[in-house]
């Protein structure tokens, strides 16, 4: 069993800076933090620099390739939200066996209607039809096939198109409402797909756990903040997808950072330079002001990337756009702290999984080790020095 303790760094432990502290490692596991330094012990020296727990991207669509470009990043984990199950399986199936990969979850296909999105995005991908419902009898049946093809959450799309340049049927509401009901039976979180405030309204109004974006077609109505707060909803804003919606450039700035030029191939920098640039009436400010008004009243917000899998979402890379994210985060009004629980402790609470997201004995082993102290400068998260996956150290 590989040991080996990592000294002389601050540590970020999830929550808070608790000061230079040495970590200790043996095999997949965090043993402890704090402790006497064994003697016989390989040592890593982190001076200068701050030890975190691997980053959560709250919103990506996975496959080996980025989930392996996610790991450079210190990406350690991934929620999938929306997946074909004849290739996540195996996806799902590598990252179980594998270090050099990120870990993943999946909500395996979401709910929409016929000819509904994304099936407009998929032309050319060979990739098989969409199950759709088309009665709210049948939403349980469809809650029942994803959960059969290894689904841990559900997602559902509330979209007419109106933010992504073309008209699409919109899933009814009253089946929206009983795939919510069904899932929540079955012990599934439901995560929701809305871009407007109109579907956000419809959304909480069945009852769905939390959103995979947040609205971009106006300011936040203070009801809805409470219709938040009310329902108990979460928050993945994916303002790197807001951004490319309404032409901010944020995915470029990133890809000309030297520190992300040198961890993705050229395809992908050119990715992370383009913009959708679909909804140019959307107002990135106010969706940043709804970010801090959300924050303000305990609304839990995740961070996600909406990174894809192929070249059709523009402007996002797996794992260098959840640094960006961060980034967003920080200019939406979270201080760095905040913004790092975002990607770190907040998800893994949100999402029920207690093994990680956090630098604690018995924890796993997913770490990253960055120069400087992101606490205070956010911007310091993208000076990788090391990476760690179940307490394997990826290549640099």
């Amino acid at each position: 069993m590989t040991r080996y303790v990592i000294e002389g760094a601050r540590v970020f432990d999830g929550e808070q800076l608790i000061g230079v502290r040495t970590v200790e490692v043996a095999g997949a596991r965090i043993v402890a933090v704090g402790a006497p330094v064994p003697a016989a012990a390989e040592r890593v020296d982190g001076s200068g620099a701050t030890l975190l727990p691997g980053l959560i991207d709250a919103h990506t669509h996975a496959d080996l390739d980025t989930l392996g470009h996610a790991l450079r990043f210190g990406v350690t984990t991934e929620f999938d939200l929306f997946s074909f199950p004849h290739k996540m399986a195996a996806v799902r199936r590598a990252a179980a066996e594998r270090t050099d990969i990120a870990d993943v979850r999946s909500s395996s296909m979401g709910l929409t209607a016929p000819g509904g999105h994304p099936t407009q995005l998929h032309g050319g991908l060979n990739d098989p039809e969409l199950p759709t419902v088309t009665r709210p009898e049948d939403a349980a049946h469809f809650v029942d096939e994803r959960i059969a093809e290894g689904a841990d959450y559900i997602k559902v799309l509330i979209e007419s198109g109106k933010t992504l340049g073309k008209d699409v049927p919109v899933v009814e509401e009253r089946i929206v409402k009983a795939a919510v009901a069904a899932a929540h039976d079955r012990d599934r979180m439901v995560i929701a797909h809305a871009l407007t405030i109109e579907a956000t309204r419809q959304a909480l109004a069945a009852g769905v756990d939390g959103f995979a974006h947040l609205f971009i077609d106006g300011p936040c109505p203070p009801e809805l903040i409470e219709a938040f707060r009310a329902g108990g909803a979460f928050l993945t804003p994916t303002l790197n997808l807001l951004a490319s919606l309404t032409n901010q450039h944020v995915g470029a700035d990133l890809a000309g950072d030297a520190r992300v030029t040198g961890r993705l191939p050229q395809s992908w920098l050119d990715n992370l330079s383009r913009e959708f640039n679909t909804f140019p009436a959307g107002d990135f400010d106010a969706a940043l002001a709804a970010v801090k008004a959300m924050h303000a009243a305990g609304v839990p917000i995740l961070a996600g990337s909406d990174a894809n899998h192929h070249f059709g979402a523009l402007g996002m890379a797996h794992g260098a756009s959840l640094h960006g994210e961060l980034r967003l985060l920080v200019r939406a009004g979270l201080t760095p702290t905040e913004a790092l629980r975002a990607a770190t402790s907040v998800p893994a609470t949100t999402f029920g999984l207690h093994d990680r997201g956090r630098i604690t004995p018995g924890a796993r082993a997913d770490l990253l080790l960055v120069d400087g102290d992101p606490t205070s400068r956010i911007d310091d998260t993208l000076s990788i020095r090391d990476v760690w996956r179940s307490g394997a150290r990826a290549a640099r």
